[in-house]
């Protein structure tokens, strides 16, 4: 089984950006728990990071039938990609779509997804775990 794992815009900045809001972890340190919890149940985790809307839908693009899921937080482009959205709907790759922050407490436009009402799963609120129970979540549902 094969995961990627994609972080929007600005989420390379984690561990140093708005530490009140998004907490201490870094991307890599994210990244790293991820790829162990999954190599103890010989999953490969793949990990994608991108500042631009258009790389985020050529990775998805080419992840077609060479993943089994997708993690993803699209950051700010969660309130303003369609481009993405057809991209997630187009390879018909299930996906989990996580927030590290509750972007339901926050500005009214970060209230409005794009992706939540075709993703098997949204996770927000949670800090940083939210990705590991994406993760877990896979692992204990779809894991052979």
């Amino acid at each position: 089984m094969k995961i990627l794992v994609i972080h929007g815009p600005n989420l390379n900045l984690l561990g140093i950006r708005e530490p009140e809001v998004y907490g201490s972890a870094t991307m890599e340190e994210i990244n790293q728990g991820l790829e162990e919890r999954a190599s103890s149940h010989n999953i490969n985790v793949e990990a994608f990071q991108s500042n631009a809307e258009h790389e985020i839908v050529t990775k998805l693009q080419e992840s077609m039938n060479q993943v089994d899921y997708i993690i993803i937080n699209p950051g700010a482009l969660t309130h303003t990609s369609i481009a993405i959205r057809d991209s997630l709907l187009g390879i018909g790759v299930p996906f989990y779509e996580v927030h590290i922050s509750n972007i339901f407490a926050r500005e009214e436009f970060r209230h409005k997804s794009y992706f939540s009402d075709i993703a098997n799963g949204v996770i927000c609120g949670l800090g940083t775990q939210g990705y590991d129970l994406a993760l877990r979540h896979i692992i204990d549902n779809f894991k052979d």
